[in-house]
């Protein structure tokens, strides 16, 4: 008698291990999962921008006339220091492109802003301004020093992403 039940035993495991299996299969299937990204949210930078062009130093610049494509995702305005604008942008080919200005010391202000991207040899005319070309591993940027600030179009975006928005930048 002894020998039956520990077969009973081995067998009554293997079925209820089988019958877990099976409720798991049926959950996986049936329960929704998705493991894509959250999308981004649209952000407002309307009245950020009106107090960042009322308190600034500086003409600040924010894109006109962009397509709803392009997803403002961030946007901040620091007078503590160095009247420092940011507006940052989800761009159409899923890229990130960024407005950064500032009145820090342009070497520095250039450095963090496009996360230690060089300067290039090459220039870019965007409208009736020069633009100076900066490559990185992470970011590549355009920038435009101008007096008392500095602008830069950084991101992870081409250069033909940053170029047309700074092309699409006002300044006041």
């Amino acid at each position: 008698m002894a020998g039956t039940k520990g077969k009973q035993s081995v067998r009554d495991m293997i079925l209820s291990l089988a019958l877990i299996g099976l409720m798991a299969g049926i959950i996986y299937i049936f329960i929704p999962h998705d493991d894509s990204e959250p999308p981004l949210k649209r952000v407002d930078y309307q009245v950020e921008l009106l107090t960042a062009r009322r308190a600034a130093s500086y003409p600040v610049a924010a894109p006109e006339g962009l397509p709803e494509t392009w997803k403002a995702t961030s946007v901040r305005y620091d007078g503590s220091e160095f009247d420092t604008w940011h507006l940052g942008f989800h761009a159409p080919d899923g890229q990130y492109v960024a407005i950064e200005q500032s009145t820090q010391k342009s070497a520095v202000f250039i450095d963090t802003a496009s996360q230690g991207a060089e300067e290039t040899k090459v220039t870019q005319r965007i409208g009736d301004q020069t633009w100076q070309r900066y490559t990185g591993g992470r970011y590549d940027a355009l920038v435009l020093k101008s007096k008392g600030s500095t602008t830069v179009v950084t991101g992870t975006a081409s250069f033909g992403q940053l170029a047309k928005m700074a092309e699409a930048l006002k300044m006041s």
